[in-house]
Protein backbone atom coordinates (compact mmCIF):
# COMPACT_ATOMS: atom_id res chain seq x y z
CA UNK A 1 0.00 0.00 0.00
CA UNK A 2 1.52 3.33 -1.10
CA UNK A 3 1.43 6.49 0.97
CA UNK A 4 -0.08 9.41 -0.96
CA UNK A 5 0.52 12.23 1.54
CA UNK A 6 3.17 13.35 4.00
CA UNK A 7 3.05 11.38 7.22
CA UNK A 8 1.83 13.51 10.13
CA UNK A 9 4.02 11.55 12.52
CA UNK A 10 7.12 12.61 10.58
CA UNK A 11 5.98 16.22 10.71
CA UNK A 12 5.69 16.00 14.48
CA UNK A 13 9.11 14.44 14.75
CA UNK A 14 10.71 17.05 12.50
CA UNK A 15 9.48 19.72 14.91
CA UNK A 16 10.95 17.89 17.90
CA UNK A 17 14.30 17.43 16.14
CA UNK A 18 14.40 21.09 15.24
CA UNK A 19 13.81 21.99 18.86
CA UNK A 20 16.77 19.82 19.82
CA UNK A 21 19.00 21.43 17.23
CA UNK A 22 19.55 18.17 15.34
CA UNK A 23 17.77 19.20 12.17
CA UNK A 24 17.87 22.55 10.41
CA UNK A 25 15.91 22.86 7.18
CA UNK A 26 17.15 26.07 5.61
CA UNK A 27 15.13 26.53 2.47
CA UNK A 28 16.89 29.78 1.70
CA UNK A 29 20.10 27.91 0.85
CA UNK A 30 20.63 27.44 -2.86
CA UNK A 31 19.83 23.97 -4.13
CA UNK A 32 22.26 22.12 -6.35
CA UNK A 33 21.33 21.88 -10.02
CA UNK A 34 22.76 18.34 -10.20
CA UNK A 35 20.13 15.62 -10.24
CA UNK A 36 20.01 12.76 -7.76
CA UNK A 37 20.46 10.27 -10.59
CA UNK A 38 23.64 11.98 -11.77
CA UNK A 39 25.10 11.96 -8.30
CA UNK A 40 24.31 8.30 -7.71
CA UNK A 41 25.73 7.32 -11.10
CA UNK A 42 29.08 8.88 -10.17
CA UNK A 43 29.21 6.77 -7.00
CA UNK A 44 28.08 3.44 -8.43
CA UNK A 45 30.41 3.69 -11.45
CA UNK A 46 33.59 3.86 -9.35
CA UNK A 47 36.23 1.22 -10.30
CA UNK A 48 35.94 -0.61 -6.95
CA UNK A 49 32.32 -1.42 -7.78
CA UNK A 50 32.95 -2.68 -11.32
CA UNK A 51 31.75 -6.21 -10.49
CA UNK A 52 29.30 -5.28 -7.76
CA UNK A 53 25.50 -5.05 -7.85
CA UNK A 54 23.56 -2.03 -6.59
CA UNK A 55 19.90 -1.85 -5.66
CA UNK A 56 18.49 1.56 -4.70
CA UNK A 57 15.16 3.29 -4.26
CA UNK A 58 14.19 6.75 -3.01
CA UNK A 59 10.54 7.52 -2.27
CA UNK A 60 9.14 11.02 -1.65
CA UNK A 61 6.68 11.01 1.23
CA UNK A 62 5.18 14.35 0.21
CA UNK A 63 4.19 13.30 -3.32
CA UNK A 64 3.76 9.57 -2.66
CA UNK A 65 6.04 8.66 -5.57
CA UNK A 66 9.30 6.89 -6.28
CA UNK A 67 11.80 9.56 -7.39
CA UNK A 68 14.74 7.24 -8.10
CA UNK A 69 15.11 3.50 -8.65
CA UNK A 70 17.96 1.19 -9.68
CA UNK A 71 17.30 -2.56 -9.67
CA UNK A 72 14.66 -1.77 -7.08
CA UNK A 73 12.65 -4.96 -7.63
CA UNK A 74 15.62 -7.33 -7.49
CA UNK A 75 16.47 -9.25 -4.31
CA UNK A 76 19.62 -8.24 -2.42
CA UNK A 77 21.42 -9.58 0.63
CA UNK A 78 20.35 -7.00 3.23
CA UNK A 79 22.59 -7.90 6.19
CA UNK A 80 21.55 -6.09 9.36
CA UNK A 81 18.92 -3.89 7.74
CA UNK A 82 16.89 -7.06 8.39
CA UNK A 83 16.66 -5.82 11.99
CA UNK A 84 14.21 -3.13 10.83
CA UNK A 85 11.60 -5.84 10.26
CA UNK A 86 12.32 -7.73 13.47
CA UNK A 87 12.34 -4.68 15.72
CA UNK A 88 9.42 -3.05 13.93
CA UNK A 89 7.29 -6.16 14.45
CA UNK A 90 8.22 -6.26 18.14
CA UNK A 91 7.17 -2.63 18.56
CA UNK A 92 3.94 -3.17 16.67
CA UNK A 93 2.91 -6.38 18.43
CA UNK A 94 4.22 -5.89 21.98
CA UNK A 95 4.15 -2.10 22.18
CA UNK A 96 6.97 0.28 22.97
CA UNK A 97 6.12 0.31 26.68
CA UNK A 98 6.30 -3.49 27.03
CA UNK A 99 8.36 -4.55 30.07
CA UNK A 100 10.13 -7.80 30.87
CA UNK A 101 9.64 -9.22 34.37
CA UNK A 102 12.55 -11.33 35.64
CA UNK A 103 11.44 -13.04 38.85
CA UNK A 104 12.98 -15.23 41.54
CA UNK A 105 10.77 -17.75 43.38
CA UNK A 106 11.23 -20.13 46.27
CA UNK A 107 9.89 -23.69 46.39
CA UNK A 108 9.83 -24.08 50.16
CA UNK A 109 9.33 -22.23 53.44
CA UNK A 110 11.83 -19.97 55.19
CA UNK A 111 12.38 -20.96 58.83
CA UNK A 112 13.10 -18.68 61.78
CA UNK A 113 16.86 -18.87 61.17
CA UNK A 114 16.52 -17.71 57.55
CA UNK A 115 17.01 -21.16 56.04
CA UNK A 116 15.13 -21.68 52.77
CA UNK A 117 13.91 -25.29 52.85
CA UNK A 118 13.72 -25.62 49.11
CA UNK A 119 15.10 -24.28 45.84
CA UNK A 120 15.64 -20.70 44.70
CA UNK A 121 14.72 -20.30 41.02
CA UNK A 122 15.31 -17.37 38.69
CA UNK A 123 12.75 -17.53 35.88
CA UNK A 124 14.17 -16.02 32.70
CA UNK A 125 11.95 -13.57 30.83
CA UNK A 126 13.96 -12.91 27.67
CA UNK A 127 15.07 -9.50 29.00
CA UNK A 128 18.13 -8.64 26.86
CA UNK A 129 19.38 -5.98 29.28
CA UNK A 130 20.32 -7.71 32.52
CA UNK A 131 23.46 -5.60 32.38
CA UNK A 132 24.92 -2.19 33.14
CA UNK A 133 23.16 -0.52 30.18
CA UNK A 134 20.41 0.66 32.54
CA UNK A 135 20.68 4.35 33.42
CA UNK A 136 19.10 6.27 36.33
CA UNK A 137 16.94 8.31 33.94
CA UNK A 138 15.16 5.23 32.60
CA UNK A 139 17.15 4.95 29.38
CA UNK A 140 19.62 2.37 28.11
CA UNK A 141 23.17 3.49 27.33
CA UNK A 142 25.20 2.28 24.38
CA UNK A 143 28.62 2.70 22.79
CA UNK A 144 28.62 3.22 19.01
CA UNK A 145 30.85 0.16 18.53
CA UNK A 146 29.19 -2.44 20.76
CA UNK A 147 31.28 -4.51 23.18
CA UNK A 148 29.91 -7.72 21.66
CA UNK A 149 31.66 -6.70 18.42
CA UNK A 150 34.98 -5.75 20.05
CA UNK A 151 34.15 -2.22 21.12
CA UNK A 152 34.72 -0.91 24.65
CA UNK A 153 32.42 -2.15 27.38
CA UNK A 154 30.21 0.33 29.20
CA UNK A 155 31.50 1.59 32.51
CA UNK A 156 30.01 -0.02 35.60
CA UNK A 157 29.25 -3.47 36.97
CA UNK A 158 27.60 -5.79 34.39
CA UNK A 159 26.05 -7.73 37.32
CA UNK A 160 24.20 -4.73 38.73
CA UNK A 161 20.75 -6.26 38.05
CA UNK A 162 21.70 -9.67 39.45
CA UNK A 163 23.03 -8.02 42.60
CA UNK A 164 19.84 -5.97 42.99
CA UNK A 165 17.84 -9.21 42.82
CA UNK A 166 20.11 -10.73 45.46
CA UNK A 167 19.46 -7.76 47.76
CA UNK A 168 15.74 -8.50 47.47
CA UNK A 169 16.47 -12.11 48.44
CA UNK A 170 18.27 -10.82 51.53
CA UNK A 171 15.35 -8.52 52.32
CA UNK A 172 13.09 -11.59 52.47
CA UNK A 173 15.20 -12.85 55.35
CA UNK A 174 16.92 -15.66 53.46
CA UNK A 175 20.38 -16.42 54.86
CA UNK A 176 20.84 -19.99 53.69
CA UNK A 177 19.50 -22.07 50.79
CA UNK A 178 19.21 -25.76 51.62
CA UNK A 179 18.07 -26.66 48.09
CA UNK A 180 19.36 -25.70 44.68
CA UNK A 181 19.90 -22.35 42.96
CA UNK A 182 18.46 -22.69 39.47
CA UNK A 183 17.77 -20.67 36.32
CA UNK A 184 14.62 -21.69 34.44
CA UNK A 185 14.84 -20.89 30.72
CA UNK A 186 11.64 -22.68 29.70
CA UNK A 187 10.43 -19.54 27.89
CA UNK A 188 12.96 -20.57 25.25
CA UNK A 189 16.07 -22.52 26.28
CA UNK A 190 19.65 -22.07 25.09
CA UNK A 191 19.63 -22.47 21.34
CA UNK A 192 22.01 -21.90 18.43
CA UNK A 193 24.61 -19.17 18.16
CA UNK A 194 23.58 -16.14 16.17
CA UNK A 195 25.84 -15.39 13.23
CA UNK A 196 27.06 -11.89 14.05
CA UNK A 197 28.49 -11.88 17.58
CA UNK A 198 28.50 -15.71 17.91
CA UNK A 199 26.50 -15.32 21.16
CA UNK A 200 24.10 -18.11 22.10
CA UNK A 201 20.41 -17.28 21.76
CA UNK A 202 18.62 -17.77 25.07
CA UNK A 203 15.88 -16.35 27.28
CA UNK A 204 18.51 -15.55 29.92
CA UNK A 205 20.92 -12.81 28.83
CA UNK A 206 23.50 -11.37 31.21
CA UNK A 207 26.03 -8.92 29.76
CA UNK A 208 24.81 -9.90 26.28
CA UNK A 209 25.98 -13.48 27.01
CA UNK A 210 29.62 -12.54 26.58
CA UNK A 211 32.56 -12.09 28.92
CA UNK A 212 34.49 -8.92 28.15
CA UNK A 213 38.22 -9.64 27.97
CA UNK A 214 40.53 -6.61 27.89
CA UNK A 215 44.00 -7.58 26.67
CA UNK A 216 46.93 -5.26 27.46
CA UNK A 217 50.45 -5.93 26.12
CA UNK A 218 53.30 -6.31 28.61
CA UNK A 219 56.12 -3.76 28.99
CA UNK A 220 58.66 -5.75 26.98
CA UNK A 221 58.65 -8.19 24.05
CA UNK A 222 58.17 -11.76 25.22
CA UNK A 223 55.99 -10.84 28.20
CA UNK A 224 52.56 -12.43 28.43
CA UNK A 225 49.65 -10.17 27.55
CA UNK A 226 47.72 -9.16 30.66
CA UNK A 227 44.04 -10.13 30.68
CA UNK A 228 41.24 -8.47 32.62
CA UNK A 229 37.82 -10.14 32.45
CA UNK A 230 34.32 -8.87 33.27
CA UNK A 231 32.19 -10.16 34.84
CA UNK A 232 34.62 -12.27 36.84
CA UNK A 233 33.26 -15.74 37.53
CA UNK A 234 34.20 -19.38 38.05
CA UNK A 235 32.19 -20.61 35.06
CA UNK A 236 34.84 -19.63 32.49
CA UNK A 237 38.53 -20.47 32.75
CA UNK A 238 40.95 -18.62 30.47
CA UNK A 239 44.03 -20.13 28.85
CA UNK A 240 46.21 -17.15 27.99
CA UNK A 241 48.44 -17.83 24.99
CA UNK A 242 48.74 -14.16 24.00
CA UNK A 243 52.27 -12.79 23.89
CA UNK A 244 53.81 -9.33 23.68
CA UNK A 245 55.87 -8.57 20.56
CA UNK A 246 58.27 -5.78 19.59
CA UNK A 247 57.19 -2.16 19.16
CA UNK A 248 55.73 -1.56 15.71
CA UNK A 249 54.95 -5.20 14.97
CA UNK A 250 51.50 -6.04 13.63
CA UNK A 251 48.85 -7.19 16.12
CA UNK A 252 47.54 -10.67 15.44
CA UNK A 253 44.75 -12.04 17.64
CA UNK A 254 42.80 -15.21 16.86
CA UNK A 255 39.14 -15.75 17.64
CA UNK A 256 38.65 -17.28 21.10
CA UNK A 257 38.53 -21.10 21.15
CA UNK A 258 35.74 -22.04 23.56
CA UNK A 259 35.27 -25.57 24.92
CA UNK A 260 32.57 -26.83 27.28
CA UNK A 261 33.99 -29.08 30.02
CA UNK A 262 32.37 -32.19 31.57
CA UNK A 263 31.98 -30.38 34.92
CA UNK A 264 29.78 -27.71 33.34
CA UNK A 265 32.45 -25.01 33.13
CA UNK A 266 34.02 -23.59 29.97
CA UNK A 267 37.64 -23.13 28.92
CA UNK A 268 38.38 -20.15 26.68
CA UNK A 269 41.75 -20.11 24.92
CA UNK A 270 43.12 -16.83 23.60
CA UNK A 271 46.12 -16.83 21.30
CA UNK A 272 48.05 -14.33 19.19
CA UNK A 273 50.17 -11.27 19.90
CA UNK A 274 50.05 -7.56 20.68
CA UNK A 275 53.01 -5.18 20.24
CA UNK A 276 54.56 -3.22 23.09
CA UNK A 277 52.71 0.08 23.56
CA UNK A 278 49.54 -1.00 21.74
CA UNK A 279 46.25 0.18 23.17
CA UNK A 280 44.28 -2.38 25.18
CA UNK A 281 42.11 -4.58 22.97
CA UNK A 282 38.60 -5.75 23.90
CA UNK A 283 37.94 -9.39 23.01
CA UNK A 284 34.35 -10.54 23.56
CA UNK A 285 34.15 -14.21 24.60
CA UNK A 286 30.64 -15.62 24.00
CA UNK A 287 29.67 -18.14 26.67
CA UNK A 288 28.61 -21.60 25.38
CA UNK A 289 25.78 -22.00 27.93
CA UNK A 290 23.99 -18.81 29.00
CA UNK A 291 21.91 -20.83 31.48
CA UNK A 292 24.96 -22.30 33.20
CA UNK A 293 26.70 -18.91 33.07
CA UNK A 294 23.72 -17.18 34.71
CA UNK A 295 23.37 -19.92 37.33
CA UNK A 296 27.02 -19.53 38.34
CA UNK A 297 26.77 -15.73 38.49
CA UNK A 298 23.63 -15.91 40.63
CA UNK A 299 25.17 -18.46 43.01
CA UNK A 300 28.35 -16.43 43.38
CA UNK A 301 26.43 -13.17 43.91
CA UNK A 302 24.37 -14.83 46.66
CA UNK A 303 27.52 -16.05 48.40
CA UNK A 304 29.15 -12.63 48.03
CA UNK A 305 26.12 -11.13 49.81
CA UNK A 306 26.59 -13.53 52.71
CA UNK A 307 23.96 -16.11 51.82
CA UNK A 308 25.03 -19.71 52.38
CA UNK A 309 24.56 -21.66 49.13
CA UNK A 310 25.17 -25.40 48.99
CA UNK A 311 27.69 -26.63 46.41
CA UNK A 312 26.03 -27.35 43.07
CA UNK A 313 26.79 -30.88 41.92
CA UNK A 314 23.93 -31.19 39.46
CA UNK A 315 24.39 -30.33 35.79
CA UNK A 316 20.80 -31.11 34.79
CA UNK A 317 18.51 -28.30 33.74
CA UNK A 318 15.42 -27.75 35.91
CA UNK A 319 12.16 -29.31 34.73
CA UNK A 320 9.86 -26.31 34.47
CA UNK A 321 6.75 -28.51 34.24
CA UNK A 322 7.35 -29.75 37.79
CA UNK A 323 8.33 -26.33 39.15
CA UNK A 324 5.85 -23.96 37.51
CA UNK A 325 3.21 -24.43 40.23
CA UNK A 326 5.62 -22.71 42.64
CA UNK A 327 5.61 -19.53 40.52
CA UNK A 328 3.00 -17.70 42.56
CA UNK A 329 2.80 -14.30 44.25
CA UNK A 330 3.17 -16.00 47.63
CA UNK A 331 6.49 -17.56 46.61
CA UNK A 332 7.85 -14.49 44.84
CA UNK A 333 11.18 -13.49 46.38
CA UNK A 334 12.56 -10.87 43.97
CA UNK A 335 11.57 -9.16 40.72
CA UNK A 336 13.31 -6.95 38.18
CA UNK A 337 11.13 -4.96 35.78
CA UNK A 338 12.95 -3.89 32.65
CA UNK A 339 13.26 -0.55 30.94
CA UNK A 340 10.71 -0.12 28.12
CA UNK A 341 11.02 -2.20 24.95
CA UNK A 342 11.38 0.97 22.87
CA UNK A 343 14.68 1.64 24.65
CA UNK A 344 15.99 -1.80 23.75
CA UNK A 345 14.92 -1.25 20.13
CA UNK A 346 17.02 1.92 20.24
CA UNK A 347 20.08 0.01 21.43
CA UNK A 348 19.50 -2.79 18.92
CA UNK A 349 19.21 -0.52 15.89
CA UNK A 350 21.76 2.11 16.91
CA UNK A 351 24.63 -0.37 17.42
CA UNK A 352 23.18 -3.27 15.40
CA UNK A 353 23.10 -5.55 18.45
CA UNK A 354 22.84 -9.01 16.91
CA UNK A 355 21.80 -11.01 19.96
CA UNK A 356 18.98 -8.62 20.87
CA UNK A 357 17.58 -8.82 17.34
CA UNK A 358 18.27 -12.55 17.14
CA UNK A 359 15.80 -13.32 19.93
CA UNK A 360 13.10 -11.16 18.30
CA UNK A 361 11.09 -14.00 16.76
CA UNK A 362 11.43 -16.04 19.96
CA UNK A 363 9.92 -13.15 21.92
CA UNK A 364 7.08 -12.82 19.41
CA UNK A 365 6.30 -16.52 19.61
CA UNK A 366 6.50 -16.60 23.40
CA UNK A 367 4.69 -13.39 24.31
CA UNK A 368 2.26 -12.85 21.43
CA UNK A 369 1.32 -16.45 20.58
CA UNK A 370 2.24 -17.99 23.99
CA UNK A 371 3.89 -20.83 22.12
CA UNK A 372 5.99 -23.24 24.17
CA UNK A 373 6.91 -25.81 21.52
CA UNK A 374 7.82 -24.12 18.22
CA UNK A 375 8.44 -20.60 19.43
CA UNK A 376 10.89 -19.49 16.70
CA UNK A 377 8.76 -20.44 13.68
CA UNK A 378 5.67 -19.11 15.41
CA UNK A 379 7.45 -15.79 15.78
CA UNK A 380 7.92 -15.63 12.03
CA UNK A 381 4.23 -16.37 11.57
CA UNK A 382 3.46 -13.37 13.78
CA UNK A 383 5.83 -11.21 11.72
CA UNK A 384 4.31 -12.36 8.43
CA UNK A 385 0.81 -11.51 9.67
CA UNK A 386 2.03 -8.02 10.58
CA UNK A 387 3.56 -7.47 7.14
CA UNK A 388 0.42 -8.78 5.43
CA UNK A 389 -1.69 -6.32 7.45
CA UNK A 390 0.60 -3.60 6.09
CA UNK A 391 -0.33 -4.80 2.58
CA UNK A 392 3.29 -5.25 1.54
CA UNK A 393 4.29 -7.38 -1.44
CA UNK A 394 6.10 -10.26 0.27
CA UNK A 395 7.46 -11.58 -3.01
CA UNK A 396 10.16 -8.95 -2.44
CA UNK A 397 11.20 -10.38 0.94
CA UNK A 398 12.68 -13.52 2.48
CA UNK A 399 13.98 -13.97 6.01
CA UNK A 400 15.57 -16.77 8.04
CA UNK A 401 16.66 -15.06 11.25
CA UNK A 402 16.08 -11.91 13.26
CA UNK A 403 19.43 -10.17 12.90
CA UNK A 404 20.41 -10.46 9.22
CA UNK A 405 22.99 -13.24 9.30
CA UNK A 406 21.08 -15.95 7.45
CA UNK A 407 21.49 -16.63 3.74
CA UNK A 408 17.70 -16.71 3.44
CA UNK A 409 17.60 -13.00 4.28
CA UNK A 410 16.84 -11.23 1.00
CA UNK A 411 14.93 -8.00 0.34
CA UNK A 412 14.30 -5.80 -2.63
CA UNK A 413 14.89 -2.06 -2.19
CA UNK A 414 11.27 -1.51 -3.21
CA UNK A 415 10.01 -3.80 -0.47
CA UNK A 416 12.17 -2.15 2.17
CA UNK A 417 11.13 1.31 0.99
CA UNK A 418 7.46 0.30 1.12
CA UNK A 419 7.98 -1.02 4.65
CA UNK A 420 9.53 2.30 5.73
CA UNK A 421 6.71 4.25 4.08
CA UNK A 422 4.17 2.12 5.97
CA UNK A 423 5.96 2.83 9.25
CA UNK A 424 5.98 6.57 8.56
CA UNK A 425 2.17 6.46 8.72
CA UNK A 426 1.86 4.57 12.00
CA UNK A 427 1.00 6.42 15.22
CA UNK A 428 3.97 4.77 16.96
CA UNK A 429 6.42 5.78 14.22
CA UNK A 430 8.43 7.99 16.58
CA UNK A 431 9.52 4.94 18.59
CA UNK A 432 11.11 3.32 15.54
CA UNK A 433 12.45 6.59 14.16
CA UNK A 434 14.24 7.57 17.39
CA UNK A 435 16.07 4.23 17.30
CA UNK A 436 17.72 4.81 13.91
CA UNK A 437 21.42 5.72 13.71
CA UNK A 438 22.03 9.33 12.66
CA UNK A 439 24.48 9.89 9.80
CA UNK A 440 27.78 11.28 11.06
CA UNK A 441 26.50 11.49 14.63
CA UNK A 442 25.89 8.17 16.39
CA UNK A 443 25.52 4.40 16.16
CA UNK A 444 26.89 2.45 13.24
CA UNK A 445 26.96 5.56 11.00
CA UNK A 446 28.77 7.77 13.51
CA UNK A 447 31.89 7.81 11.31
CA UNK A 448 30.10 7.94 7.94
CA UNK A 449 29.95 11.26 6.01
CA UNK A 450 30.88 13.24 9.11
CA UNK A 451 31.81 16.34 7.08
CA UNK A 452 28.86 16.13 4.70
CA UNK A 453 26.11 18.77 4.83
CA UNK A 454 23.77 15.79 5.18
CA UNK A 455 25.28 14.73 8.52
CA UNK A 456 22.50 14.84 11.08
CA UNK A 457 19.81 14.72 8.38
CA UNK A 458 19.89 11.01 7.43
CA UNK A 459 18.40 8.48 9.85
CA UNK A 460 19.11 4.95 8.68
CA UNK A 461 19.93 1.37 9.67
CA UNK A 462 23.14 -0.15 8.35
CA UNK A 463 24.02 -3.71 7.39
CA UNK A 464 27.31 -5.52 6.71
CA UNK A 465 27.97 -9.13 5.69
CA UNK A 466 31.56 -10.20 4.99
CA UNK A 467 33.12 -13.56 4.08
CA UNK A 468 36.75 -14.63 3.75
CA UNK A 469 37.90 -14.87 0.13
CA UNK A 470 40.52 -17.54 0.78
CA UNK A 471 41.25 -17.96 -2.93
CA UNK A 472 42.55 -14.41 -3.27
CA UNK A 473 43.53 -13.67 0.32
CA UNK A 474 40.94 -10.90 0.49
CA UNK A 475 37.50 -10.22 1.90
CA UNK A 476 34.28 -10.59 -0.04
CA UNK A 477 31.72 -8.02 1.02
CA UNK A 478 28.59 -10.04 0.37
CA UNK A 479 26.42 -7.15 1.41
CA UNK A 480 26.39 -3.59 2.62
CA UNK A 481 23.05 -1.91 3.21
CA UNK A 482 21.55 1.37 4.40
CA UNK A 483 17.83 1.99 4.79
CA UNK A 484 15.87 4.76 6.45
CA UNK A 485 14.88 8.38 5.93
CA UNK A 486 16.42 11.59 4.55
CA UNK A 487 15.28 15.08 5.53
CA UNK A 488 16.39 17.27 2.63
CA UNK A 489 17.69 20.82 2.73
CA UNK A 490 14.48 22.04 1.10
CA UNK A 491 12.33 20.41 3.78
CA UNK A 492 11.20 17.27 1.95
CA UNK A 493 11.15 13.84 3.54
CA UNK A 494 12.27 10.71 1.72
CA UNK A 495 12.28 7.02 2.52
CA UNK A 496 15.12 5.09 0.92
CA UNK A 497 16.87 1.73 0.75
CA UNK A 498 20.32 1.22 -0.79
CA UNK A 499 22.24 -2.05 -1.14
CA UNK A 500 25.51 -3.09 -2.70
CA UNK A 501 26.39 -6.78 -2.99
CA UNK A 502 29.61 -8.55 -3.97
CA UNK A 503 32.47 -6.12 -3.50
CA UNK A 504 35.98 -7.57 -3.30
CA UNK A 505 37.97 -5.81 -0.59
CA UNK A 506 41.49 -6.00 0.81
CA UNK A 507 41.92 -8.13 3.95
CA UNK A 508 41.43 -5.11 6.19
CA UNK A 509 38.76 -5.03 8.93
CA UNK A 510 38.01 -1.38 8.18
CA UNK A 511 37.71 -1.75 4.41
CA UNK A 512 33.96 -2.45 4.33
CA UNK A 513 33.22 0.77 6.17
CA UNK A 514 35.81 2.83 4.30
CA UNK A 515 34.70 1.69 0.84
CA UNK A 516 31.09 0.51 0.74
CA UNK A 517 29.91 2.15 3.95
CA UNK A 518 31.04 5.57 2.83
CA UNK A 519 29.63 4.95 -0.66
CA UNK A 520 26.14 4.17 0.64
CA UNK A 521 26.42 7.12 3.01
CA UNK A 522 27.27 9.27 -0.02
CA UNK A 523 24.20 7.96 -1.86
CA UNK A 524 21.95 8.87 1.07
CA UNK A 525 23.68 12.24 1.44
CA UNK A 526 23.26 12.90 -2.30
CA UNK A 527 19.53 13.26 -1.79
CA UNK A 528 19.96 15.93 0.87
CA UNK A 529 20.58 18.84 -1.51
CA UNK A 530 20.28 17.35 -5.00
CA UNK A 531 17.79 18.58 -7.56
CA UNK A 532 14.83 16.30 -6.81
CA UNK A 533 11.85 15.80 -9.08
CA UNK A 534 8.51 17.01 -7.74
CA UNK A 535 6.25 15.24 -10.20
CA UNK A 536 5.91 11.62 -11.34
Amino acid sequence: MICRSRAQSIQRFVLSLGALGILCTTQSLAQSNESLAARIDKITSRPEFARANFGIEFYALDTGRVIYALNANKLFVPASTTKLLTEGTLLARLGGDFRFHTRIYRTGPINSRGHLKGDLILVASGDPNLSNRIQPDGTLAFVDNDHSEGGPALAGDPLVVIKELVQSVLAKGIRRIDGRVLVDTALFPDGPREGGSDAVLSSIIINDNVIDVVATPGPTAGDPVVLRTSPQNSYAHFANQLTTTAVGSKPSVDDPVIVSNPDGTATITLSGSLPVGARPLTLPAPVPSPTRFATTLLQESLREAGIDVAPDHSRAQPDSSTLAHFYTEENLVAEHISISLSEDVKVTLKVSQNLHAGIGQYLLGAYVAHDTKNVFKTGFRIEREFLEEARLDLSGAAQGDGSGGDWADLFSPDFMCSYLVYWSKRPDFDELFRALPILGKDGTVAKIQTQSPAAGHVFAKTGTYISDDLLNGKNMLNAKGLAGYVFTRSGRQLAFAAYVNHVQLPADPDAAQAVAGQALGSIAAAAYDADLPTGP
